[in-house]
């Protein structure tokens, strides 16, 4: 049995809760930087810095507010 295998074998036993915390894990491993993605998270950073951002609170009612216009 190969080390792959025994994970696979391991993930089935995982409760659903584990399998997320193991799938995003993964997944942060998966993604490739790329050039344009750093220069959008510094841009993104900047931005915040200078313009300032909002409160969770805020960010919550107006996601509400999006998804039911």
């Amino acid at each position: 049995m190969s080390t792959v295998d025994e994970i696979e074998a391991g993930i089935e036993k995982l409760t659903p809760t584990d399998k997320s915390r193991v799938a995003d894990w993964l997944n942060t491993r998966l993604v490739t930087e790329t050039p344009a993605m750093l220069a959008a998270i510094d841009e993104a950073d900047r931005s915040l810095i200078e313009e300032g951002g909002v409160s969770v609170e805020e960010a919550r009612r107006d996601l509400r507010r999006w998804i039911t216009e």
